[in-house]
């Protein structure tokens, strides 16, 4: 009976053990994106944007794990400012990343969002950006990524909605809406044709955030532009309940990693 007990007990022990390692995990994130991701129009971007956020839902979600992040948003930019080969934001990219990169006990996640600034009519580098030109661009960025960093996972978030009347120093308007909008399935095409080349590393994150933030304009800083007053911006509120979104996604994703 003894024997019973002591191999029951070495087992849970055992399994307590694994379950254990499974639980504690170690992040680094690096925030990929324009104003909306740097916190663009908050009064306290350090303390508000939504990768701020993001980190502090993953913390208490997460309490067995460290959590570390980058926030790489840039006001303005484009898929086009990001390429590799301009020798512009992606730098900075690197630079995060490369913090992170000899910690091999952690797992190395980008969270990328762009999109916005590449729909607009006109202002923003590139734009207006096509569909095709899209999935050249995000491709680009991402088989750089992949090549840098084996191993690292990289999550594509979908961009939240604005108002057909966007107008500021670009124009967005209705055309740059529906143009937004059809990036979306280039962001799942472009997962998809991940999965037989780079298996388990690149994932579709939060999707909602187009349909759940056209139903919340109070969510948004209220900007005054040539066509009235416009939603672009995400406000305090808004940048938090973002950056839950984008949590829930990436967690939603490392749980499954083995």
């Amino acid at each position: 009976m003894m024997k019973r007990i002591s191999g029951a007990l070495c087992l849970f022990c055992l399994l307590s053990g694994i379950t254990a390692m499974a639980q504690s995990k170690k992040l680094n994130i690096v925030f990929i994106g324009n104003s909306i991701t740097q916190g663009g129009g908050l009064a306290h971007p350090l303390q508000d944007a939504p990768p701020v956020k993001a980190w502090e839902w993953l913390k208490q979600a997460m309490p067995d794990a460290v959590v570390n992040y980058s926030n790489q948003g840039i006001s303005g930019s484009t898929t086009v400012d990001f390429l590799p080969a301009t020798n512009r934001l992606f730098n900075n990219v690197i630079k995060a990343a490369d913090v992170f990169k000899s910690d091999k006990d952690a797992t190395l996640v980008f969270s990328m969002v762009l999109g916005t600034n590449d729909s607009a009519i006109e202002g923003p580098n590139g734009s207006p950006v096509s569909p095709e030109n899209y999935k050249v661009n995000v491709t680009t960025i991402l088989d750089r990524l992949l090549k840098d960093y084996p191993g690292c996972i990289i999550i594509l978030h979908h961009p939240t909605w604005y108002s057909p009347n966007t107008q500021n120093s670009s124009r967005y308007l209705a055309e740059g809406l529906a143009r937004l909008q059809s990036y979306f399935p280039v962001l799942n095409s472009i997962v998809a044709s991940y999965r037989s080349t780079h298996p388990k590393q690149v994932y579709t994150g939060y999707t909602g955030g187009f349909k759940y933030f056209e139903k919340h304009p109070e969510l948004f800083i209220q900007e005054h532009g040539k066509a009235g007053t416009f939603q672009l911006h995400p406000n305090e509120q808004g940048a938090a309940e973002l950056g839950v979104f984008w949590a829930k996604s990436i967690k939603s994703v490392v749980s499954k990693l083995k």
